[in-house]
């Protein structure tokens, strides 16, 4: 699996974006919310990849943060959601604001949306709210992080990233990692010190 790019961005236009990664091209589809946040071309960029695997073609998805690339996972689990509606969604609307829908069940605002009708909608709000109900939080705290990087990592991004994979709940793991003074800290020592004061 491709699960993250960094490279030159080559061009962009909109779905389609190429990054060149020592010389290849990885051609990549992307929503809006992702293209608002790229560079120009020619500049550095890092894209979270999701990567589809069909009889007739490997397929690509970049999203500008890894909250942006989690919450499309979780989209496209959704029973008649597939990735170009999902990143329709992405596109049509903020992670924020559908969030909101759901929590609401918002139909009205859902249908709006490109591809979406009153059905899907209806999927949407009962199949999200059961995935998300511990998660939406989560996803609304690290979408706030930056995780497209045009020239240094984030540590405190990279330290949140870490601490999840740990396996520790999104939330819980900003919420130790705004415990540190992290201020010029590489992410190895705001871990570090995240795990120290958890364990005490």
């Amino acid at each position: 699996m491709i699960g993250r790019l960094r490279g030159t961005l080559v061009f962009k236009r909109a779905p389609l974006l190429m990054v060149d990664v020592a010389g290849v091209g990885y051609e990549i589809e992307a929503p809006m919310s992702t293209f608002y946040a790229l560079p120009e071309a020619g500049r550095e960029v890092v894209i979270h990849t999701h990567m589809v695997v069909r009889e007739d073609a490997h397929l690509l998805f970049g999203f500008a943060t890894e909250a942006e690339r989690s919450f499309f996972r979780e989209l496209i689990k959704v029973n008649g959601v597939g990735a170009k509606m999902g990143l329709a969604i992405l596109s049509g609307m903020s992670v924020d604001a559908f969030i909101q829908a759901i929590r609401k069940s918002d139909i009205s605002s859902l249908i709006r949306l490109p591809g979406v009708g009153k059905k899907t909608a209806e999927r949407l709000i009962v199949e999200m709210r059961d995935k998300m109900e511990d998660r939406v939080t989560d996803i609304a705290t690290i979408t706030s992080i930056p995780a497209l990087e045009v020239e240094e990592n984030n540590p405190v991004s990279d330290a949140v990233s870490a601490l999840v994979a740990l396996g520790y709940k999104p939330q819980e793991a900003s919420r130790m990692v705004g415990k540190v003074k992290s201020d010029g800290l590489p992410s190895e020592e705001i871990i570090r010190q995240a795990l120290k004061a958890m364990a005490s």
